[in-house]
């Protein structure tokens, strides 16, 4: 599995010459899938096959990307449509495509995945999906891939969306309202199987969205529901089974998706999005520990696990106003609900966390949790050039955010992390100042964040473990209402000397809240007043980049360089009994990020590449010294990674071939375990699909050299724990139709 010279030569030398799809992972470029509006909503389609305007909605301006000094990616919509029918989820798709984001456990739980070394902050429309109060991890599984038009990735800590986003946003932007007057829509349909083609490997997926537009009015409404096999590894064996954490294989999922629309004016619409989504696992099998010593990984059988199955459950309502001439300017206002519910498995062995002798004798009580969140956001934005200084951009804002979330164990009605409330009220402001004709420009701005947490006063469960922060369990904790406000700042300069040539530097701070449930469950001290509690202060990250890149003729290249670091950061250290806590430490990161792409003489090929180089430290030391002296282990930062694509697109025919090669890594401090090094792996798959007239036919291969590997997050932690040591997919097909009318 080692990363090997000759392995990246050879694969070097099939993507080079091979064809593949137009669409390449994105190398911090400004194309993108565009908002769909018309001049005028009483319009037929003359408009149709017009140019849009690129905009990134994440970043909350109507300029475009290159007046932006940020790296942004953006994925659009035949790219993620390709990636997704290679790996099976959006969450999949951006970690392919990313050469600084982890790779994915493959599993329901995205615990571990970072990108730029922290945690990104996923988001449908600007709606984050996330639950920082008890972050369950789920948040890249909220809507299905086929209701995505486009993915908006920008990179960095940065306060553009509010809390969360340390490592960067990755907004999904749904499908948009139809273009063409009367009824139209697209159906998908696709078939998967294992390498070997097993009974149990087999899944399945259909998929419908139906649009409908009538002079100003507009509707679409569609559904998808996914069945999907089990999994299996390289040399044909069950892929293990995580039943607490909960998995995409051996389930069932049902998205709904809804979006109503009307044109107020030729500039000004209304817009009512509807959505849900639920996956819930079968429960049919149970793990098979492996040997860590041997290489022999995790596996699963057929079993009845106890209690019920793992299923995550996210349900949004969003109404937004835009007007993209209100006075001259562009408003942007939302109103959202949201809700989230995930429920999490029991393990074959009770947990030591969960006993409590005075239901039952010690070492017989198995339980599970669920985590269960609300919230209701309202966000406001107006831009326009300032009268009298055309070239100078303003915007002006407000972003509230009320949320409340608690963690039960469900099977005996306990309390686990107590009911939370969280409140965020954020005002802020932003400058653009196109100056010498747009040699220069410069930006930046300022957020203030004002936060309040609300913990009742409540007990911990009792348990027979210990913590870092006491005797686990069983104490009376104080509650409070702990406030924290911060001026957030960023900043840049963008320097074009001529077109196609850009290099930017920028600083940027980002902040949200550190897991605060982990922490007020895992409080086994008397006496602990969560308005003193300090660990439950917030997490301020400050991101600088210097990048540059050329967009010209055939060449389309991008090199940028990172920093970031938090004084009082968040990590996962892990306990003896598998749960982890978290500890507030200094964090520094930094980090080499490269893309290019060419278009080669031979019409429709293209061929590309990706790299990033990460380090991060942290202050180990106890009581610290502010020094940062061991490295973050792989539940904490991916690896360092090399993409390698080649794709064609002439005609009715499109092809891509990709390759992932994840590099070794050596983890060295003053806190090591040498189990914990990874030795590397590498993943090439294939795309192709060819448009039939009647629908395009395609089949996407995961895996196609049926690479035997141990995942990145299982073979970086739990050096002792033979039940999470898993190995990644095998050699997968899928084989779809898709129809668009």
């Amino acid at each position: 599995m080692r990363f090997t010279l000759l392995s990246s030569l050879s694969a070097a030398a099939l993507l080079a010459a091979a064809p593949a799809s137009a669409q390449t992972e994105p190398p911090a470029t400004d194309t993108i899938g565009s908002e769909i509006e018309t001049e005028d909503p009483t319009e037929a389609d003359s408009a149709e096959d017009d140019a849009d305007p690129i905009v990134v909605t994440a970043a909350r301006t109507a300029l475009p990307p290159s007046a932006l000094p940020l790296t942004v990616d953006i994925i659009d919509n035949e790219t993620l449509n390709q990636q997704v029918a290679i790996a099976g989820s959006v969450t999949d798709a951006v970690a392919n495509l990313t050469p600084s984001f982890s790779p994915t456990r493959q599993k329901l739980s995205g615990a571990g995945e970072t990108l730029r070394g922290r945690s990104p902050l996923y988001a449908i429309n600007g709606i984050p999906q996330s639950t920082p109060l008890r972050d369950g991890s789920r948040d890249g599984f909220t809507i299905d891939g086929f209701f995505v038009d486009r993915v908006e990735l920008i990179y960095g800590s940065n306060a553009l969306q509010g809390i969360g986003g340390t490592g960067g946003i990755v907004n999904q932007v749904t499908v948009g309202a139809p273009r063409r007057e009367g009824l139209s829509g697209r159906v998908l349909v696709q078939g998967s199987a294992a390498d070997g083609f097993a009974d149990d490997g087999f899944g399945a997926k259909a998929a419908a969205l139906l649009q409908y537009r009538a002079g100003r009015f507009d509707a679409s409404a569609g559904a998808a529901y996914e069945a999907r096999g089990l999994y299996y590894d390289g040399e044909g064996r069950p892929v293990g089974i995580n039943l607490t954490q909960g998995e995409t294989m051996d389930s069932d999922s049902v998205s709904l998706f809804g979006r109503f629309g009307y044109a107020l004016s030729s500039s000004a619409r209304l817009d009512l999005i509807l959505s849900r989504f639920e996956l819930e696992g079968r429960h049919r099998y149970v793990p098979v520990a492996g040997n860590r010593l041997t290489g022999l990984p995790t596996s699963s059988r057929r079993g009845d696990p106890p209690l019920t199955p793992p299923t995550n459950l996210a349900e949004s309502a969003s109404l937004s106003l835009t007007d993209t001439d209100l006075w001259g300017g562009n408003f942007v206002g939302q109103l959202f609900v949201s809700r989230t519910q995930e429920t999490f498995g029991a393990d074959v062995n009770p947990q030591p966390s969960q006993q409590d002798p005075s239901i039952g004798p010690v070492g017989t009580l198995f339980d599970q949790t669920e985590n269960r969140s609300r919230k209701l956001g309202l966000r406001a934005s107006y831009e326009r050039a300032l009268p009298g200084f055309e070239d100078l951009t303003a915007t002006l804002g407000f972003d509230a955010l009320f949320d409340r979330t608690e963690q039960k164990l469900i099977a005996t009605d306990r309390v686990y992390v107590p009911p939370t409330d969280f409140r965020s009220l954020a005002p802020f402001a932003q400058l653009n100042w196109r100056l010498m004709d747009g040699l220069l420009r410069l930006a930046g701005g300022a957020r203030w964040e004002n936060i309040r947490i609300e913990i009742g006063d409540y007990r911990t469960i009792a348990s027979t473990t210990l913590s870092t922060l006491g005797s686990y369990g069983g104490v009376d904790v104080a509650g409070g209402s702990p406030e924290f406000d911060d001026v957030l700042l960023n900043g840049g300069a963008i320097v074009e000397p001529i077109e196609g040539l850009r290099a930017y530097a920028s600083y940027a701070e980002g902040f949200t809240v550190p897991d605060v449930g982990r922490i007020t469950r895992s409080i086994g001290t008397p006496g602990i007043d969560i308005d003193n509690f300090l660990d439950i202060s917030p997490i301020v990250s400050n991101n600088r980049e210097i990048g540059l890149e050329v967009r010209r003729g055939p060449l389309d290249a991008s090199v940028s360089y990172f920093w970031s670091s938090s004084d009082k950061g968040q990590l996962l250290i892990l306990n003896p009994d598998r749960v982890f806590d978290v500890q507030r430490l200094r964090v520094e990161i930094q980090g080499l990020e490269i893309n290019l792409a060419v278009q080669t003489p031979i019409e429709g090929l293209r061929v590309s590449a990706g790299y990033a180089d990460l380090e991060g430290r942290y202050d180990s030391d106890s009581p610290e010294d502010g020094i940062v002296d061991t490295d973050l282990d792989g539940v904490n930062i991916s690896p360092d990674r090399l993409n390698l694509a080649a794709t064609f697109d002439r005609g009715p025919l499109s092809l891509r071939l990709q390759g992932q090669f994840y590099l070794s890594r050596s983890f060295v401090g003053r806190i090591r375990d040498p189990r914990n090094d990874f030795g590397g792996y590498e993943v090439v798959d294939l795309y192709a699909r060819y448009d039939t007239g009647f629908g395009g036919l395609s089949l996407a291969v995961q895996n196609l050299l049926d690479a035997q590997y141990i995942d990145y997050n299982s073979d970086t932690r739990l050096p002792n724990d033979n039940l999470a040591f898993f190995a990644g997919r095998g050699r997968t097909f899928t084989l779809g139709w898709d129809y668009l009318f």
